[in-house]
């Protein structure tokens, strides 16, 4: 299940493994990065090389050294530093923008696996996780795409170069000097674990921070109206302190991590001072062989601080990485069958054979052996209490969800033979929630059907009866709707969803509460769309209010029990019984 696999955590090994072909399509640069990287550390080792060569002349043979040879090491040097200067610009250039692609990769691959996962996904993960999954976690694996290769090659150029020239120098003294390092190692992995499972934990909240600031600005209506300011306050302080808490305890393990390598830092200095200075005493080394010594375990130490302060980019990277290897590991539940075809014209035939359906997440059983069929062209209406499964049944036409047993045919063909996309381009929406994008009227009837002529768009708007209020409106179809339409009313924000099916042109078309939350007016205006969108299509349609629904073919009483009851209005007002119960109460409600 896919929510599940939010809470699965995965080892450094797995999650490096699953992010390496992102390299792939930049393998060159990758290469120049690291070449370039190795340019960088060269230039920086041969400076101690060239402090020892003319200490240790000056010590034994100053007359020897000549300002000429000073000169020529000196231009050697500046030789290395223009080399230092443009690999440097290189990799700080290209080597991040290859990070940015990268992180743009994966939240391109993130998304599109988001589209694919089904509506138990949704249901179960909070909005504000999933957002903070696609962009925070992954701004932190474009610095960590980059760095990580270049700082790693980087330390082991320099701590293998080193080890060779120091042994070369001082076999003994070096030993002694890089029996330091295993230790050090270790007790840094210790405690990086430690830091990586507290950013996970803070990921996490600021995922949970992040769906409640959503949650309550886009409720702030309902806010205000319950006058629930300061509960508000306090959830979101609740949130706020348990996110603090966690990121102070990540800088407790960031703490230990950079004072436990300054310790080792001066462990380093205290066996280089004492035993150097020893070693000099007998004549083992020349002075020149420690200044040399110096200057190459500054550098060793340089590049250890270099991988300490990475490190914690290092944990935010593998724990942005982590979170979306979780996206993408979650199951895809709805697919193609691999003999899937595109489904062309269907006529519109519907039936549902021995169906049983129970939601995957919960397991609550909504139906058992359910039959309906459904004819070409046929208006059928679905009503009954609610709970009764009146939207899931409709939810598995377009395969929303799947069902556990039993089959649903179109036009005589399982849905499954179908393709996705195919299927649910024959069958047009309009439900009582009506989601509009942020964007124009125009562009919001334009979701309707790819590459819409104007001329196309401005017919569906007539046809739904809403291109008169449009073209009141202050820049008529390209005026700007707001968040979710929040400029609009309820019944122009119906009309302009009736135009996109207009546009869509489906031969299938399901009505889900469309204008149950509307008011008289409202509902009389979208009423006519409906009943004019509905002309010649099958139509299945659920509603609350059965005067809107007394002139359809066949009306089914739907119960927790399956289908119950079902005629036309007429004979179910004959017949006494659920359905009349219905109408008796909602004549006494007006």
């Amino acid at each position: 299940m896919g929510v599940q696999s939010d809470r699965k955590t995965y080892k450094a090994g797995e999650l490096l493994r699953r992010f390496l072909p992102y390299y792939r399509k930049y393998l060159h640069i990758v290469v120049i990065d690291l070449f370039c990287a190795g340019l960088t550390t060269i230039c920086e080792l041969v400076l101690p090389m060239i402090i020892r060569y003319i200490t240790n002349m000056g010590m034994n043979d100053l007359a020897s050294l000549t300002v000429s040879m000073i000169l020529r090491l000196g231009a050697l040097y500046l030789c290395l530093r223009v080399v230092d200067t443009l690999a440097n610009f290189y990799m700080a250039y290209t080597g991040h923008v290859m990070g940015t692609r990268i992180e743009t990769d994966m939240r391109r691959d993130a998304y599109a696996h988001l589209q694919k996962l089904s509506d138990t996904y949704y249901n179960n993960t909070k909005v504000g996780q999933i957002m903070g999954r696609i962009t925070n976690d992954l701004f932190d694996v474009t610095e960590f795409s980059h760095h990580c290769p270049e700082e790693f090659f980087i330390a082991g150029i320099k701590a293998l170069i080193s080890f060779i020239i120091l042994a070369r120098i001082s076999l003994a003294l070096t030993l002694i000097l890089f029996a330091v390092v295993p230790v050090m190692a270790v007790t840094c992995i210790i405690i990086n674990l430690r830091m990586r499972e507290a950013f996970r934990r803070q990921r996490v909240q600021i995922g949970e921070l992040n769906a409640r600031i959503e949650d309550s600005l886009l409720g702030q209506k309902v806010v205000k109206a319950f006058t629930n300011e300061e509960k508000e306050k306090e959830k979101f302080e609740k949130d706020n302190q348990n996110f603090f808490h966690i990121k102070k305890e990540t800088y407790k393990f960031m703490a230990f991590f950079q004072t436990t390598t300054r310790a080792f830092d001066g462990l380093m200095y205290l066996v280089l001072l004492v035993a150097g200075g020893i070693f000099m005493i007998r004549r083992k080394i020349m002075p020149g062989d420690l200044v040399a010594y110096v200057m190459y375990v500054s550098t060793l130490i340089a590049t250890i601080r270099r991988i300490i302060e990475f490190a914690e980019q290092f944990q935010r990277g593998m724990t942005g990485i982590e979170r979306f290897v979780q996206i993408m590991d979650s199951d895809i539940e709805i697919f193609d069958e691999p003999d899937a075809v595109p489904c062309v014209n269907p006529h519109g035939n519907i039936e549902f054979r021995n169906v049983s359906f129970e939601y995957p997440d919960d397991h609550n059983v909504v139906f058992r052996g359910l039959n309906l069929s459904i004819h070409e062209g046929e208006k059928i209406a679905i009503v009954g209490p609610s709970g009764g499964g009146k939207t899931t049944l409709c939810n598995l036409i377009p395969r929303f969800y799947d069902i556990n047993e039993g089959e649903i045919l179109l036009d005589g063909e399982n849905i499954r033979r179908y393709t996705l996309k195919s299927l649910r381009q024959n069958i047009g929406m309009v439900q009582q929630d009506v989601y509009l994008f942020s964007g124009t009227v125009y562009e919001n009837i334009a979701y309707g059907k790819e590459n819409a002529t104007r001329e196309e768009i401005i017919q569906a708007a007539k046809q739904a009866g809403a291109h008169e209020f449009i073209i009141g409106l202050k820049n008529d179809y390209d005026t700007y709707v707001g968040e979710r339409g929040v400029k609009l009313s309820g019944g122009q924000k119906q009309r302009i969803s009736i135009a996109r099916v207009f546009l869509k042109n489906p031969p299938i078309l399901i009505m889900d509460e469309a204008t149950s939350a509307l008011d008289n007016e409202s509902e009389f205006q979208v009423a006519k769309s409906l009943e004019a969108l509905a002309r010649g299509r099958t139509t299945i349609t659920i509603a609350h209010r059965l005067s809107s629904i007394r002139n359809s073919d066949r009306i089914l009483v739907l119960t927790e029990d399956g289908i119950v009851e079902e005629g036309t209005h007429e004979s179910l007002l004959a017949l006494g019984g659920i359905y009349h119960r219905f109408y008796v109460t909602a004549n006494e409600l007006k």
